[in-house]
């Protein structure tokens, strides 16, 4: 009886200690990471084309860099090579037509408009 007190009263402990630990995980800094993969961005878009779930379980989630002539931007966005969205950490000035390198963390391949999309990026160059 005063075993299965202990277990249940260490499990009452220690289990909402857990999961608040799990839920409060420090988020992370992708300009401090260093980059999984660095890529193209026409062959990132070819990957995503030929086989979507593979190329997914390759990249999504990681920070990589890619390369690439900005053909859109705005304040907070830029795109590249009219296939590759970059949502940009701090806003920047940049030209149109410049070959640039971005370091971000792929969250998806929209396969409407099929266009790559990454978050938290940074200008490399």
């Amino acid at each position: 009886m005063k075993k299965k007190f202990l277990l249940l009263l260490s499990i009452l402990v220690i289990g909402p200690i857990l999961v608040y630990k799990y839920i409060n995980q420090g988020h992370r800094i992708i300009s401090e990471e260093t980059a999984s993969y660095t890529i193209n961005a026409k062959k990132l878009l070819e990957d995503f084309i030929k086989d979507v779930s593979s190329t997914q379980e390759k990249y999504l989630n990681k920070t990589i860099e890619v390369s690439g002539t900005i053909t859109a931007k705005d304040a907070h966005s830029v795109t590249l090579d009219n296939i590759i969205f970059c949502s940009l950490s701090n806003p920047t000035k940049v030209a149109l037509n410049t070959p640039i390198t971005i370091k971000g963390r792929c969250i998806g391949f929209d396969d409407l408009l099929e266009e790559v999309k990454l978050d938290q990026c940074t200008i490399k160059n």
